[in-house]
């Protein structure tokens, strides 16, 4: 039982994760590209204040929520369920560690800019932050994936 209700956990906070990615495909990056120097700038420094606290959190649990669904898995190394919860656990590992070496100090540049004082090349700053985070979409959309493959093919 206790693999069902970590599992279910793991789904819902992974689901966060992943919804942000989603946002972006839908919508977030086709319009970020498309804004003036000030809009992006403006509107990065919110999205990075308004998120930064609850995102942070939700990534972290969903990494122990991960770790603790792997650990209640190990029972059965062969299963399908643990295979998924490994690959999912890593990819989710992948998405922090590129969020942490990439986007983060990124994030922080764009935070130091005003309006009026921004670099010639914000552009290239704004490319950067999207070729990091379009790897992190990758890596915990395939997790999320393995997850729910877990889920269906892993319960017999």
């Amino acid at each position: 039982m206790e693999i069902k209700i970590t599992l279910f956990f793991t789904l819902v906070l992974y689901s966060f994760v992943v919804g942000q990615s989603f946002f972006y495909i839908l919508a977030m990056s086709r319009a970020a590209k498309n804004m003036n120097p000030v809009t992006y700038i403006e509107s990065r420094q919110l999205i990075d204040k308004n998120l930064q606290f609850t995102l942070r959190l939700v990534y972290y649990l969903a990494l122990i929520a991960s770790i603790a669904l792997t650990s209640f898995c190990v029972i059965n190394p062969s299963g399908i369920l643990f295979i998924s919860s490994v690959i999912s656990l890593l990819l989710l590992i992948t998405d922090i560690a590129l969020s942490l070496k990439g986007n983060t100090p990124l994030n922080k540049a764009i935070n130091s800019w005003t309006a009026s004082d921004y670099p010639a090349n914000w552009k290239e700053y704004r490319s950067k932050w999207f070729c990091v985070y379009n790897i992190r979409q990758a890596a915990n959309i395939t997790g999320f994936i393995a997850l729910l493959a877990g889920l269906i093919f892993g319960f017999y």
